[in-house]
């Protein structure tokens, strides 16, 4: 049996129970394992146990920090290294002794893993899908998530999805992948890309706004892979027609098609979360840069009280 690595895991969940065993088995190497737990109903803490994860609960107050800036800030890790693992990856043997070569190598202070997508038992490879990497592996007191303006929505989830590392040191990237298989229906991946459309919409809103954050990562078409995804999606948001574009840009400029029908169907899936998002937009704009209408519609809908008559 392979000797465990100096590496302390951070997976954050809530109801997993079908992809969390397959998850803590690919990740039994570490030397050490958090699973940080938003009050699961299902067997998740169980299985988490049995897998001798040490499991912590944490309750989102509605603003920063979310799970995994909260767990960084917070956990009494014992490696220098951590590495953050979603409940629907899994670390290959392959990956884990490119992991054990990596963390000896004073050079860099964090990683760039290359995340293969499978959708419908099938690995997506084509769409720009592949190559998508994550900085996921990197020395825990030198990173932190970016902030990009989100707090306070409601339905986004409280764990840090489309933010990216911010890391104060050098980056390197690992050959082998890491692989993203979701055991769940469909419905869960529609549910969770609701969520995710509420996320992005209000980002969309604070780019067309000019409401950005000194915390976040800049754009920049001259730098880096996230940078000049930043400065794309800035001119991205700006665009008509976006839906039916996304399904384009994935299906036949970016060759979905060679996907087959898992490749035809995530495309539609895309274009259908990009006109998700597009509504949430409108609904941000006409209710003065929120998704929470309550407020606004019970002050517009106030009835003035009746005065009273004295006789």
């Amino acid at each position: 049996m392979p000797s465990k690595l100096p590496v302390s895991i951070l997976i954050p969940a809530r109801n997993e129970e079908a992809n969390l065993s397959a998850c803590l088995e690919s990740v039994s190497r570490a030397d050490e394992v958090f699973v940080v737990d938003s009050q699961s109903s299902d067997r998740s803490i169980e299985i988490s146990e049995q897998y001798g994860a040490t499991v912590v609960q944490f309750e989102f107050n509605g603003r920063h920090p979310k799970k995994k800036n909260w767990s960084l800030e917070n956990l009494p890790f014992r490696n220098e290294w951590v590495l953050i693992v979603d409940c629907d990856e899994r670390i290959t043997p392959k990956l884990w002794n490119e992991i054990e070569i990596a963390i000896k190598n004073p050079e860099f202070q964090g990683y760039y893993l290359n995340r293969k997508v499978f959708f419908l038992g099938k690995w997506i490879r084509f769409g720009g899908k592949y190559p998508d990497w994550n900085l996921r592996l990197f020395k825990h007191q030198v990173g932190r998530y970016e902030n990009l303006g989100t707090e306070g929505m409601r339905n986004t989830g409280d764990n840090e999805v489309h933010e990216h590392v911010i890391l104060n040191g050098k980056v390197g990237y690992l050959k082998e992948d890491m692989l993203h298989i979701d055991f769940r229906d469909i419905y869960h991946w529609l549910e969770r890309h609701n969520r995710y459309s509420n996320w992005e919409a209000q980002v969309y809103y604070n780019i067309l706004h000019g409401k950005g954050n000194d915390g976040t990562i800049g754009a920049n078409l001259f730098g880096d892979n996230v940078q000049r995804k930043r400065f794309l999606k800035r001119i991205w948001v700006r665009l008509p027609f976006k839906p039916s574009l996304r399904f384009v840009l994935f299906y036949f400029l970016r060759l979905g098609l060679l996907d087959g029908k898992a490749g035809y169907t995530y495309g539609r899936l895309l274009s259908q979360y990009e006109f998700n998002i597009g509504v949430k937009l409108l609904e941000i704009d006409q209710f003065k840069g929120a998704l929470n209408q309550q407020v606004i519609l019970d002050d517009r809908m106030t009835i003035p009280a009746v005065p009273e008559i004295k006789g």
